[in-house]
């Protein structure tokens, strides 16, 4: 608490006015976290003062495919970075005012307030104020933003190439050359700690081999401690994930007596499609009728779960591939939902040949058309 309040002041944070009349006085508090490695061991303690719900910039699940799989097969190093008081970089704009951190309230200044100058973990404005502030200093060093991704940012000199992920202040720096990596890193103009070769992102394990990259998600909530949330850590598993014989409807059983549970399996298996591609239909499926949950809704998802128990040990393998081409295969029936008559589909892309498969660890050459 000390190291992180010392940081807040050498960073001017904040300046102590007199309490003004008639403004809301947002609340703060002290977040202690433990940090876990890829085998569920503490890793580092991080501490952090919050004020409330946070909004912050991500990168989506299919940019992080594409840019590892890009890296495996150019054989190029993957490192993690983690920033140090990220949003404490980014300027404030609106006028805000928050209560005296708690346990370093100054008695001098009693009934004062903090006028936050630079952005805190929780206020909404503090991921918008911290990625312009990184994306300027990117745009500085010469980086560019891509157009689709706007937490995506590409470094090309010569034949010199970097890609940069960015999720809130967990940053993944792929380059081509081990030489520039280090000189990113040494440019940046603001703390930050280097983890490594790359191991373990958003609760997903990498490994990485000469010839493949692992992302399992075996040992984060959303594939074992999922199944002990909805007490299915002994159920029977099942080979397909939906009852062919029959498909959803808004109207078809009782209505489902807990839809907080419901909602809260429903997006961890959507998160689960990270690294379980096959899901991913199945899951869109159960999400389609959120307003109006049925007992048959709930059962549908219990199946995906008995499907998740009996691949648990399953991930994605990307490749290393020679061609650069984006491969995609689809399917579509006509007018297949039975509440909108509208047609259904799924699809599933390829980068290069035989790049990325889904299988499990023990079986890494499970083929690109049985993926």
């Amino acid at each position: 608490m000390r190291d992180e309040y010392s940081a807040l002041v050498e960073t001017g944070t904040w300046d102590l006015v007199p309490r003004p009349t008639g403004v809301n006085i947002v609340n703060c508090m002290w977040l202690f976290r433990h940090k876990l490695n890829a085998n569920g061991n503490l890793e580092r303690h991080k501490t952090r003062l919050v004020c409330d719900e946070t909004f912050s910039p991500v990168v989506k699940p299919a940019t992080i495919r594409t840019v590892l799989s890009l890296a495996m097969a150019r054989k190029w190093s993957i490192h993690q970075l983690d920033v140090k008081n990220a949003f404490l970089h980014g300027d404030l704009n609106e006028c805000v005012y928050i209560h005296q951190l708690p346990g370093f309230v100054d008695k001098r200044f009693l009934g004062y307030v903090c006028r936050l100058r630079k952005a805190l973990y929780g206020l909404k404005q503090a991921p918008r104020a911290w990625y312009q502030w990184l994306a300027n200093y990117f745009l500085q060093i010469g980086f560019v933003i891509a157009k689709s991704v706007n937490s995506l940012f590409i470094f090309r000199h010569e034949k010199d190439m970097a890609y940069l992920l960015l999720y809130v202040d967990d940053i993944v720096l792929v380059t081509s050359l081990d030489l520039l990596r280090d000189r990113i890193i040494s440019r940046t103009g603001f703390p930050m700690t280097n983890l490594g070769p790359l191991n373990y992102f958003l609760g997903i394990a990498v490994t990485r081999t000469p010839s493949y990259l692992f992302l399992s998600q075996q040992k984060y909530i959303y594939a074992q401690e999922i199944l002990e949330l909805a007490e299915m850590a002994s159920c029977k598993p099942v080979v397909t994930l939906v009852d062919t014989q029959s498909k959803l409807s808004a109207e078809t059983s009782p209505k489902f007596h807990d839809p907080t549970l419901y909602r809260s399996l429903a997006g961890a298996l959507q998160y689960l499609t990270f690294t379980h591609p096959d899901i991913a239909y199945a899951v869109q499926q159960i999400c389609l009728f959120m307003h109006d949950l049925r007992q048959a809704h709930y059962d549908a998802l219990k199946r995906i779960l008995r499907h998740i128990q009996g691949s648990i040990d399953h991930g994605l393998h990307l490749y290393s591939s020679s061609s650069m081409h984006l491969i995609a295969y689809t399917n579509a029936n006509w007018g297949g939902c039975h509440e909108t008559r509208r047609s259904t589909s799924g699809y599933c892309c390829f980068l290069g040949d035989n790049l990325i498969s889904w299988s499990s660890k023990r079986q890494p050459t499970l083929s690109k058309s049985s993926a």
